[in-house]
């Protein structure tokens, strides 16, 4: 929102001239200031004259002579421009005056006659793009007939200060110059001055009909009728003020519509009665109608865009901008003035599908204030009445079915010191919130009505942002919390954790973008109807690569991997904790967030081993550490078969019964896919699991009794995982720890067949155990294995 102080001061008289604490006193408010600058007159030394004669130069046909009374003389200029005549008020730029940076004024002859300084125009001040003439000051500024002699850089207001506010989005009353100035009144508890707009409609009858289709999204149409103006360019005033605002000057009818919105804030459009006729329907659009909009280009719309229609056919997009066949031209004479509420999502989603973003739209999609529409539309009439020459009709059109009422909220005094700590009584916090223009009633609660204009507060903690503004944020002592200590939440504790182990276990964190592209999906070698197949398109995606959603951190990792082994890195250990975008068949997608790790190259040599290729054992150890260190019991592995990874060197990782995740070595293919070699070791796993909180970890005393250690190996199908056999042997709470150690393949057992040999660690917490109690437990593991999985004990027991 652009805006300069002399704009300001129209509304409100701030009591500072100090442009830096206007623009503090804005952030107090909440608004922060983006830039700001003086306005300085790019002259020195002109003053306001008065042409009182004009005669021919007696030598030269281009020039003429002329007498300007400058208030303490009267100097012989010579001009040439033709742009007016004796009793003109104009810029004079006296001798000695300076204008741009250097250039002086002085006397000098032409052919025999002096010039006693010069006449200027706008571009010669720098206060416009007009070159074709000189200023004249009669018609644009009445006031310049009693300013005969006066400095011409103070009679225009300068100096200036220019201020660009960033206005939040929870605050479209604020995108107007009038509110922010009713802010500004509210913190410096001085009045405002009264809108003052009015509308002598002494016109004919209005006889255009206005009709509304879809109430629950216009919830209001109001307009006004003006005819007899002729369209041309705006007066000095305006056309400066909108350069000031950031806004091209085009005609006075489009000025006038772009001025009352800046001032005001409420958007409106002029149609051309002539071509647009004396009906106007709202609706939505046929899927697949289009429309010419004002900047030349045919727009094809959907059936959730609003359209304005002439009865038929579409002459602008509601809300966000006219149609080309009713704009205002030239020759126009006769204008409807709309000034409509639109629905601010459908605005939104309009606005950015057509990639058509315009000053209305931006207000509209933030809320605009239904009651002001009549009011938009006549400021416009009224500006056109004195620029324009119109003659406004009798009486507004106001289709109004939404009927948008103040709403109340009730507020409890407590709210203020739960919220901000500090306890502020009824009187002084009525006193804030009707200096914002609510009304409060009531004691405790209070009773708040929000004008419609503020659609940004709805509930009480709302309100606790108007007193805070207002209070002021210094005001609020700092005061330390009461009750429970802080701390980070459980999962960012486990998160932190999570990723201390990685980068312990010799992992490098990456980072990559949440987008891959269909051919990193076809490389995983990934079935028909798998999950991860069916990638989110990404609307706008930054290249043709990178064009869906990322269903795995695989091709990310693997991508990287390869990136890194490229460039002369011999080994690569990446992690990256990200979200993952699984199609859901719900509005948003699920978003599971997951660990993924790769290990790619050759473990580097060391004093007691030589270099070595990494194996399926770094990823089900990787799964060990990472378990182990977050204190989850039961945590396992399970050997199976899964896409992307090599069919017998992949495993399932668990948690209890639940699986959470795959590790292994991915398949050779893949991995050459990518521009890998060699085995190539990952992982991906859930992390909603390793979040849960589990509770405080409780300690257990270690066992002062030696353990009973002995060693039992079976035969069991090749198939049969070790883990099976171990979980099948956990037939007693004596049983401290099993590990499997060997595990034997050969003719000597069969065909088929394989040896596992586990060693068991027995203790009990009271006593030493006794062979008799361990001969027992023996007997029930082997009996227990053999049920389970077939086991056959090798050796007696």
């Amino acid at each position: 929102m652009k805006l300069t102080r002399s704009w300001i001061d129209d509304f409100v008289s701030v009591p500072t001239d100090d442009p830096i604490e206007l623009l503090e006193a804005f952030e107090s408010l909440g608004h922060e200031i983006e830039a700001w600058h003086p306005i300085k007159a790019a002259f020195r030394g002109v003053v306001v004259g008065k042409v009182l004669e004009v005669a021919p130069h007696p030598d030269a046909d281009k020039v003429r002579v002329t007498q300007v009374d400058v208030g303490s003389e009267t100097l012989e200029i010579i001009c040439g421009a033709w742009n007016f005549e004796a009793g003109a008020v104009v810029p004079v730029a006296v001798p000695g005056a300076v204008l741009g940076e250097d250039f002086e004024i002085t006397r000098r002859e032409i052919r025999g006659v002096v010039s006693n300084g010069m006449i200027c125009s706008e571009i010669e001040l720098g206060l416009g793009d007009e070159a074709d003439g000189i200023m004249v000051l009669n018609d644009d500024y009445p006031a310049s007939a009693d300013a005969i002699g006066d400095d011409f850089a103070e009679f225009m207001g300068l100096p200036d200060v220019f201020y660009e506010v960033n206005v939040t989005p929870n605050r479209p009353d604020c995108l107007s110059v009038y509110g922010l100035c009713r802010d500004l009144a509210a913190l410096y508890q001085i009045p405002i001055r009264d809108q003052n707009i009015s509308v002598d409609a002494s016109g004919e009858p209005n006889d255009v009909e206005v009709s509304i289709e879809i109430p629950e999204l216009c919830g209001r149409f109001a307009g006004r009728r003006v005819r007899g103006i002729t369209v041309g360019p705006s007066p000095h005033w305006i056309r400066w003020r909108l350069t000031q605002a950031g806004v091209r000057p085009i005609s006075n009818v489009v000025d006038a519509s772009n001025y009352a919105m800046i001032e005001f804030g409420y958007p409106t459009h002029a149609f051309d009665v002539d071509r647009l006729g004396n009906t106007i329907s709202v609706r939505l659009a046929s899927e697949g109608e289009s429309i010419v909009t004002l900047d030349d280009q045919e727009r094809t719309l959907t059936a959730a865009d609003l359209v304005v229609t002439d009865g038929s056919q579409p002459v602008a997009i509601g809300g966000v901008m006219g149609g080309a066949s009713t704009e205002v031209h030239d020759g126009t004479t006769d204008v409807f003035i709309e000034a409509a509420y639109w629905d601010p999502a459908t605005i939104l989603v309009s606005s950015k599908r057509l990639d058509l973003r315009s000053e209305a739209s931006k207000r509209f999609e933030r809320g605009a204030d239904p009651s002001f529409c009549p009011k938009g539309a006549d400021r416009v009439a009224q500006l056109l009445t004195d620029i324009a020459g119109g003659i406004p009709a009798p009486g507004p059109v106001d289709v109004n079915p939404a009927d948008v009422q103040p709403w109340t909220i009730a507020y409890p005094l407590s709210e203020t010191e739960r919220i901000l700590g500090v306890a502020l009584d009824a009187e002084t916090t009525t006193d804030l919130l009707n200096r914002m223009s609510f009304t409060v009633s009531g004691t405790d609660p209070l009773t708040v009505t929000v004008p419609t204009r503020r659609p940004d507060v709805q509930r009480p903690v709302d309100l606790v942002e108007e007193i805070a503004r207002l209070h002021g944020f210094a005001d609020i002592p700092d005061t330390v919390p009461s009750g429970p200590g802080g701390g980070l939440p459980y999962e960012e504790q486990r998160l932190r954790r999570i990723r201390e182990v990685m980068v312990g276990a010799g992992y490098y964190q990456m980072m990559t973008f949440s987008f891959i592209g269909d051919a990193d999906l076809d490389k995983l070698a990934l079935p028909e109807g798998h999950v991860a197949r069916s990638g989110i398109a990404v609307v706008n995606p930054l290249n043709e690569t990178e064009g869906v959603m990322r269903t795995t951190l695989l091709p990310g990792m693997l991508k990287a991997a390869a990136s890194a082994l490229g460039r002369g890195v011999a080994e690569s250990r990446l992690f990256e904790i990200g979200k993952v975008f699984l199609s859901s068949g719900a509005k948003l997608p699920d978003q599971p967030d997951r660990l993924g790790f790769i290990l790619a190259g050759s473990v580097a040599p060391t004093w007691d081993a030589p270099s070595s290729e990494f194996t399926v054992y770094d990823a089900t150890g990787t799964w060990e550490v990472l378990s182990t260190a977050l204190s989850i019991p039961d945590a396992s592995v399970r050997q199976a078969s899964a896409p992307v990874f090599h069919p017998g060197r992949c495993a399932e990782v668990l948690i209890g019964d639940v699986v959470v995740g795959t590790v292994g070595e991915v398949h050779p293919s893949v991995a050459r896919s990518f521009g890998l070699d060699g085995r190539v070791v990952a992982g991906e796993i859930d992390l909603a699991e390793l979040l849960i909180d589990r509770g405080p970890w409780q300690y257990h005393p270690p066992s002062i009794f030696p353990p009973a250690i002995f060693d039992m190996a079976f035969v069991v199908d090749s198939v049969v995982p070790g883990a099976s056999v171990v979980g099948a042997a956990s037939v007693s709470d004596l049983i401290e720890k099993s590990e499997i150690f060997d595990v034997f393949e050969g003719e000597s057992i069969g065909s088929g067949k394989k040896s596992i040999a586990i060693r068991f660690t027995l203790r009990a917490m009271d006593r030493t155990l006794t062979d008799q109690e361990v001969a027992p437990i023996r007997k029930q593991i082997a009996e227990a294995v053999a049920a389970s999985v077939g086991g056959e004990l090798r050796g007696e027991l």
